[in-house]
């Protein structure tokens, strides 16, 4: 299962490798970072038809993770089958606005990745 993570947090990219690490070395999941909404534009342009599921934060500088779900899922891209946003608790305004916009799933952060786990069906034995 190929994932696109999309947050501005250069930070993410360790952490998502090192909390699936058993997953990725058994070929379960493979992961590709985009550290703003236009990297993940330009990834999506190039190699959209890899990718399952798209994790994307909606704070960001520049394009917001609302707008990229917007024209991931209403714009002329292939659509992606599954978007999941990542929100601050308790935001409940861009938590409307994502469901609005088409979103198929929400995380609040700090990810519980045992959450996230079970929601890709990936159990934690692997």
């Amino acid at each position: 299962m190929k994932i696109l993570v999309v947050d501005d947090e250069l930070d993410v990219k360790a952490l998502f490798e090192q909390r699936f690490r058993k997953e990725i070395r058994n070929g379960l999941v493979n992961f590709a970072f985009a550290f703003s909404g236009e990297e993940a534009l330009q990834y999506l342009e190039q190699y959209g038809h890899e990718a399952v599921l798209i994790l994307s934060d909606i704070n960001m500088p520049g394009m917001s993770g609302l707008e990229l779900l917007d024209k991931i899922k209403h714009g002329q891209l292939q659509p992606i089958p599954i978007v999941m946003m990542i929100t601050a608790y308790g935001d409940e305004e861009n938590f409307k606005a994502a469901k609005r916009l088409g979103a198929d799933d929400f995380l609040t952060k700090p990810v519980d990745f045992t959450v996230l786990k079970e929601k890709l069906k990936i159990t934690p034995n692997g």
